[in-house]
């Protein structure tokens, strides 16, 4: 599954699904079972809709989906979290962890990987080889990457000193006609070489990444009292209140549309509230960064994008040459008469931090700041918002992020209520009560309604629909715990033990694609 997956213009959810199956040895009724269950799992409510009517998260949704219809041993994904919201991201984690097929994903979400993933491998040019590999959680990798490279440090020095020693040896002019001088001179070249490609590896960059604050004193910045916005009848925020002070890092989750880049304008005085006041302190300096990167002019130069007035940037009281500027970015000199739209994703999101870190500032406004920044730069971006002294305002998907940096978390639900929570933690665990609660039948209280159900759906089938959600819970969890058993590494080596704990995968997996074709069934009789 590519990061920006296509699909024809004139096809249907329904369609796109369908032709993946075209070519899979199933009969007709198999294939309709396949598709039904498929398009439950992935939450398709409209299965007529054309993907370019989708967001751009439920396109990836349709993306995932048309991978799995087909059933494969070996799913590959390259950035599968992108575009998708925080809902879309936790649907997809429990997919995953419920799938047969093995996969190997590419992604820099990192808390996504620490809840997904049993098996580490990162390329980089540091490790040995390129590559450094480990079973485990992302964070038992960190711990062990960690330790490798602390290892692969004292084994630098221990190796600088005997280059150290040889050399020494070296310029005293050994007698080179003796055996052993020969081996040793060769030893000494070996020691040389080896040293430089460890020197090389080591000499790792990173950006370099530090926001400018002001000298203001004032201790409430920003100040929203009552806030209400609505468009077109809609009310997209009721009742928000809040205080954003010096060292207020907050930050903002909710689905797709439910009003987040709305908060953010009112917050920073492009949109007035409809109720309610919201309150900047005089002469309020705003630092901004949005997720669809407008503020870049593709046709410009990487120089005039870094230094828009010439060859040198004033960054605090200094001057700073722009090539010295482009390198504290990981950009090479040759890059700088490059146009913008010719750099990567990860490269153009540098451009817009050179550029926020120019602006001295009370208030950061960080909207989607992490997409495709590597993990490295992730890290260094984190401890410079940690660092700051004023305000932050954050909205993120990237959860590994929000969890380090906020200090408190505003939820929007897209109906208008604004809810407050401490933590990220916090916000999960009331999700998952508020999903369970949800899940759970409502008997009707009229009896004109039961009467019209009854008229669908026979009354053991009406108890079999009642019912329905917490089977296909139960099953999920029963499927979870199958997958967790049949891939303890205790018993790779054990192969009639292996071989039942894969047959009790199957059978969990067959149950809840038999129970969301079910319930698939009932729904349509129930309309």
């Amino acid at each position: 599954m590519s990061q920006h997956p296509e699909f024809a213009r004139d096809r249907t959810v329904a369609e796109v699904l369908a032709d993946a199956l075209h070519d899979e040895p199933l009969d007709e009724a198999a294939r309709h079972t396949r598709l039904k269950t498929t398009l439950g799992r992935a939450g398709f409510a409209d299965p007529d809709a054309t993907p370019a009517a989708l967001s751009g998260g439920w396109q990836k949704r349709l993306a995932i989906a048309r991978a799995l219809v087909r059933a494969p041993d070996l799913l590959l994904m390259d950035e599968p979290t992108n575009h998708l919201d925080l809902d879309g991201i936790l649907w997809l984690e429990q997919l995953l962890r419920t799938e047969t097929a093995a996969f190997l994903v590419v992604s820099h979400d990192r808390w996504f990987l620490e809840h997904v993933t049993g098996r580490m491998l990162d390329l980089d040019p540091v490790h040995t080889g390129g590559l450094f590999e480990t079973r485990g959680r992302y964070s038992e990798f960190l711990e062990r990457k960690d330790a490798a490279l602390r290892e692969q440090a004292r084994w630098q020095e221990t190796l600088a000193n005997r280059v150290r020693r040889e050399v020494d040896w070296l310029r005293h002019g050994p007698k080179a006609r003796t055996t052993k001088s020969q081996a040793r001179i060769a030893e000494a070249g070996r020691l040389i070489d080896e040293l430089a490609e460890v020197d090389a590896r080591q000499d790792r960059r990173r950006a370099t990444i530090e926001f400018s604050a002001t000298e203001r004193r004032t201790k409430r910045l920003v100040v929203a009292e009552h806030a209400a916005k609505q468009f077109g009848g809609r009310r997209v925020l009721d009742d928000v209140n809040l205080v954003l002070t010096p060292g207020t890092r907050l930050g903002v989750l909710g689905p797709n549309g439910s009003g987040k880049s709305t908060l953010i304008r009112l917050l920073i005085g492009e949109l007035a509230p409809d109720g309610g006041r919201v309150e900047r302190a005089d002469g309020l300096r705003v630092a901004a960064l949005d997720q669809h990167r407008l503020r870049l002019d593709p046709s410009v130069t990487l120089r005039r994008a870094l230094a828009p007035h010439g060859d040198q940037v004033l960054f605090g009281e200094r001057l700073v040459h722009v090539a010295g500027w482009a390198r504290r970015f990981l950009f090479e000199p040759e890059q700088l008469t490059l146009p913008v739209g010719r750099l990567s994703g990860g490269e153009q999101a540098r451009v817009l931090i050179a550029t926020l870190m120019l602006q001295p500032a009370d208030l950061l406004v960080l909207d989607e700041p992490t997409n495709d920044l590597d993990i490295p730069t992730l890290e260094v971006f984190e401890e410079a918002l940690l660092e700051f002294p004023g305000a932050v305002v954050l909205v993120t998907h990237d959860r590994f992020l929000f969890e380090r940096v906020a200090t408190t978390v505003l939820a929007l639900d897209g109906l208008g209520a604004a809810i407050r929570f401490a933590d990220y933690r916090q916000w999960e665990a009331a999700r998952c009560e508020r999903t369970a609660t949800v899940a759970k039948p409502v008997p009707s209280s009229t009896p004109v309604a039961a009467k019209t159900r009854a008229k669908r759906l026979t009354w053991a089938e009406q108890r079999e629909w009642e019912g329905m959600e917490a089977a296909i819970v139960a099953a999920e969890a029963t499927l979870t715990r199958c997958h967790e058993a049949a891939h303890d590494p205790a018993i790779a080596t054990r192969a009639d033990e292996l071989a039942a704990r894969c047959r009790a995968l199957q059978d969990a997996h067959e149950t809840v694609d038999r129970l969301y074709a079910r319930w698939a069934e009932l729904e349509a009789k129930r309309a």
